[in-house]
């Protein structure tokens, strides 16, 4: 017979309850009702089949089936770990008809037939079935938030437990009647066969007859106290078989006394008893790690002898989980781990966060990288997420219709539309919260499937997101092979020989009493309603715990929380001696894993490769002479040379003048930073730039299309500038991150307001000139179709310097007659207090835009350059052009030799407030670096150098 096995129904009649030869007329004898199934509606039995000559039978099988029955006996326990250890104890002992169980499923055993205990699924599905068509009375108005289901259910278990009668007691309250009107809609909802555990014991007692054949002897061990509605049959069984309750060193309740049952007790043990304090909770659960590592270490004990628990297992299952894969140890998680931990988890919580809060480029990502396999991705070819924008969030629903509506067969990676199949995932996606079944259905599979079900089974669709988060599921490790991280309640009832005890604070060990969060206790008090409360199951735990280890017991708290505020001790602390304080950052005896071993010893650690070359940055990094952790690189570097003979823009000869080390970083190594496609909250200043510069060249497009900028009134340039926005607004809710609306509104408005200010600029007018918007040259691709006054693909190269340029000149003005051009270059920025020439080398843009246009239009035309700043109408002419380009071309010159040279250093822009790769440099480089670098790196640099004070 198979150990802990619980057949039920008809199984029972064939497995359980042995026919037997009448001793009186040699003839099969059967009991007149087995498992409660009447003889009439049983199948017929089938004929069995003509055994082989070769297969041996049995002598005397009914001899063999009473000394099963007589054999039977019961054990019941608390908690799955329990019954894991104690099916593997009796197997070893070969203890063939014993029964491993808890109370409550031996008492369905005894009622026989179809009878089942309310499962906490089962419970959670009748409950979401019949809350939205019952009449709540007050708790109408809170029946669909979340947290409903699982406060119901926790109600209801705590009225059976407590063989409380809602019905019969519905007239006492208005709350306590619509308690138990949902409980009549759950008990209707349920599947047949599925009762109370009050109807339970009504069952189980009207068939007590039949316990000695059932059940066999009972032992009740490991635990400390039984539920008041299961007294009742307990007393009854008592009558028929023999009951023992195994206390050992535990407390035994005192209502066993008189009613037969035989209490066992045991001395108490006497443990090695400790008591520490730790700096944080996540310290408790690195010294917890270093204690088993230890025991396991030194030969002391077996994995299977050593347990962590604490009242509440929550608080730190996160520190246990990281260090458990660091210190490589099977520490099983007998409460479970959280759902999300697993890839499973995570695939059930991408769903849901689309689900709950919108489809966006980001969350389609995550989904779609964790559900690759499933039925509306399967269709689509590998690499299909490329037809997405890059960076776009693609956050409302229009978003998407516009990038659907513009797909083709060409964007797909093979060639073949696909556009269908993802706009039928993506308008599955769309329906939300209300559609979350269908979803889930769709997109998930296997045990990510079976989350998602719990999880809406667990509460309202609308929040399955947090729901999640709070769903458990076995961590697969073997319990009774593995350290074990377990509640205090599971170690009461199973004992081990090394135990440490965590969290002993005043606000957690015992926690404190609640009352019900839909009965308080005014409608019942909380002591009828809740006989066994928590704060009391503490404490009992706790003594329990010290009474049955026979090894060593370490108690633990923390002085401080995550926040730094100081932690009252546990009361259950008192009489335990003084506790030894363990600082954060003391040398442990005995490390957990490979970097707690490393950091204990930093004589190894300053030795391995690694940390020789932290080291060396670090010291570098501290010193005032210039280092090759400072950008200094072997001269001539074939990587450095090449970036060197790339095309380059203004931007990027600006960076090499006034920061070569990022320079490097972005062209040499490729280091870019990702644009977020969170919706941020308001545009940032490159942001605002490039939206103006975006409605400026459709409205200058649109007005040269029309009869030109020069001819065009106010009505015309405010026409242009409206159509050009909004066209661009579609354009970027597409490809970019947006503000909230109201924001975003105010932004257009803002960037209208610009462009038409620099439109309507009003400085004379070239006679018929022609205006063109974002110019391309030196090869750079045009951004749209309209006219330029040359071939972009004519390179343009800055004589003296051996730099070839590209870039977008922001407006070209060109008289009617070729003589005459005006080179603008907008800024939406404030403008300076003071005319600027280089300003340091931060606006090389003038200069090398009007050069670009001298050298592709003719050294005959006349150029005139400046720098518009719209918002305060400020326009500033650069003076002298070709003595400016004179200048630039010899700092060029002299950046390109130092560069080769190896001079990729800091510069003044290294870590500023625009810098994108400050996170590469120390902490705070801007104050304490970069300063102490930059004399030394002005002197290494020369000439180049010599920029940055220039007007």
């Amino acid at each position: 017979m198979v150990i802990g096995a619980n057949f039920t129904g008809a199984r029972r009649c064939r497995n359980v309850v042995q026919r037997a030869k009448s001793p009186a007329s040699g003839r099969r004898a059967l009991p007149p009702r087995c498992c409660g199934i009447p003889r009439a509606v049983r199948p017929p039995r089938q004929r069995p089949h003509r055994r082989s000559p070769s297969v041996r039978t049995r002598s005397n099988p009914g001899k063999e089936a009473v000394m099963a029955v007589a054999s039977r006996s019961t054990l019941v326990v608390h908690g799955r770990l329990a019954m894991r250890e104690r099916r593997l104890a009796a197997a070893r002992a070969g203890r063939h008809g014993l029964k491993v169980m808890s109370f409550e499923q031996a008492a369905v055993r005894l009622a026989g037939g179809f009878v089942r205990p309310i499962n906490e699924e089962s419970l959670r599905a009748a409950i979401q079935a019949a809350l939205p068509s019952t009449p709540m009375g007050e708790l109408e108005s809170i029946k669909s938030l979340p947290g409903m289901i699982d406060a119901a259910a926790d109600t209801l278990h705590k009225a059976w437990r407590a063989g409380i009668d809602l019905a019969a007691r519905a007239a006492e309250h208005p709350r306590l009647e619509a308690i138990a009107r949902l409980e009549a809609a759950v008990l209707a909802q349920l599947p047949a066969g599925m009762i109370r555990p009050i109807d339970i014991v009504a069952a189980a007692t009207s068939r007590i007859a039949h316990a000695p054949a059932v059940l066999g002897p009972m032992e009740i061990a490991g635990l400390t106290e039984l539920s008041p509605i299961w007294r009742p049959l307990l007393r009854a069984l008592t009558a028929h078989i023999p009951v023992q309750w195994t206390a050992g060193p535990r407390p035994a309740p005192a209502w066993l006394e008189g009613t037969g049952v035989a209490v066992l007790r045991a001395p108490s043990e006497t443990p090695e008893v400790s008591a520490v304090s730790a700096a944080t909770a996540y310290h408790e659960a690195i010294e917890a790690m270093r204690w088993a590592r230890s025991l396991l270490a030194s030969g002391r004990a077996a994995p299977s002898d050593i347990a962590i628990a604490a009242a509440s297992p929550a608080d730190y299952d996160d520190h246990f989980l990281a260090l458990r894969a660091d210190a490589n140890i099977d520490l099983h998680f007998v409460h479970g781990v959280r759902a999300v931990t697993t890839r499973e988890g995570q695939a059930a919580a991408a769903l849901a966060d689309i689900a709950v809060r919108g489809l966006s480029q980001s969350r389609l990502r995550r989904l779609a990288a964790l559900c690759r396999d499933s039925a509306p991705f399967e269709s689509l070819p590998e690499g299909w997420l490329r037809v997405l924008p890059a960076d776009a969030p693609m956050s409302t629903p229009n978003a998407w219709n516009r990038l659907l509506g513009r797909l083709k067969s060409e964007d797909w990676p093979d060639g073949a539309d696909h556009t269908p199949a993802l706009r039928a995932a993506i308008d599955l996606l769309a329906k939300g919260p209300d559609a979350a079944p269908e979803i889930g259905e769709a997109f998930l599979t296997g045990r990510a499937l079976a989350i998602w079900r719990k999880a809406l089974l667990a509460g309202p669709a609308a929040s399955i997101d947090a729901t999640l988060e709070t769903l458990k599921q076995d961590d697969g490790l073997e319990a009774c092979v593995s350290v074990a991280w377990m509640p205090a309640s599971a170690l009461a009832a199973s004992p081990r020989r090394f135990v440490r005890l965590i969290g002993l604070n005043s606000s957690r060990w015992p926690r404190g009493i609640a009352e019900d969060r839909l009965i308080p206790d005014h409608i019942i008090p909380t002591a009828e309603l809740d006989p066994l409360p928590v704060s009391l199951a503490d404490r009992r735990d706790f003594e329990t715990i010290l009474a049955t280890t026979d090894g060593e017991v370490v108690l633990s708290r923390a002085r401080r929380d995550s926040d730094g505020r100081l932690l009252g001790r546990s009361p259950l602390l008192a009489g335990h001696g003084e506790e030894v304080y363990l600082r954060r950052n003391a040398v442990p005896a005995h490390a957990f894993s490979e970097t707690d071993r490393l950091m204990a010893r930093p004589q190894e650690f300053s030795a391995d490769p690694q940390a020789v070359s932290a080291q060396g940055c670090w010291r570098d990094w501290r010193r005032t002479e210039i280092t090759a952790h400072d950008g200094l690189i072997r001269p001539d570097h074939p990587l450095i040379l090449a970036i060197l003979a790339r095309t380059q823009s203004a931007s990027s000869l600006r960076r090499l003048l006034r920061n070569p080390l990022s320079f490097t970083w972005v062209y040499a190594f490729g280091w870019r930073v990702p644009e977020s496609s969170a919706e941020p909250l308001v545009l940032d200043a490159l942001g605002v730039g490039d939206l103006v510069h975006m409605v400026l060249d459709r409205a200058l497009h649109d007005l040269e299309s029309a009869g030109g900028l020069a001819s065009a009134d106010a009505e015309a340039v405010t026409a242009a500038v409206d159509r050009a926005a909004g066209v661009v607004a579609a354009d970027w809710e597409s490809e970019r991150a947006v503000p909230p609306a109201v924001i975003w509104g105010r932004t257009l408005d803002d960037a209208r307001l610009l462009a038409g200010r620099a439109l309507a600029y009003g400085d004379a007018h070239l006679p018929g000139a022609r205006s063109y918007g974002e110019v391309p040259f030196g090869g750079a691709e045009p951004k749209s179709d309209a006219a330029t006054p040359w071939d972009p693909g004519v390179p343009v190269t800055i004589p003296d310097t051996g730099f070839n340029i590209a870039g977008y000149i922001d407006r070209l003005d060109i008289a009617g007659d070729g003589k005459r051009a005006l080179v603008r270059d907008y800024k939406t920025g404030r403008a300076p207090r003071a005319a600027i020439r280089l300003n340091g080398g931060r606006e090389l843009q003038r200069c090398l835009y009007a050069f670009a246009v001298k050298a592709l239009l003719g050294d005959d035309i006349a150029i005139s350059a400046s720098l518009l700043f719209p918002r305060e109408q400020v326009d500033l002419q650069l003076e002298d052009p070709e003595a400016v380009l004179a200048e630039i071309t010899g700092y060029l010159s002299a950046a390109r030799i130092s560069f080769a040279g190896g001079a990729a250093l800091p510069g003044p822009d290294t870590g500023g407030d625009y810098d994108d790769l400050a996170f590469a440099l120390p902490a705070n480089a801007s104050a304490t670096y970069c300063k102490r670098k930059l004399p030394a790196a002005t002197e290494r640099l020369g000439q180049a150098a010599q920029i940055w004070e220039a007007e």
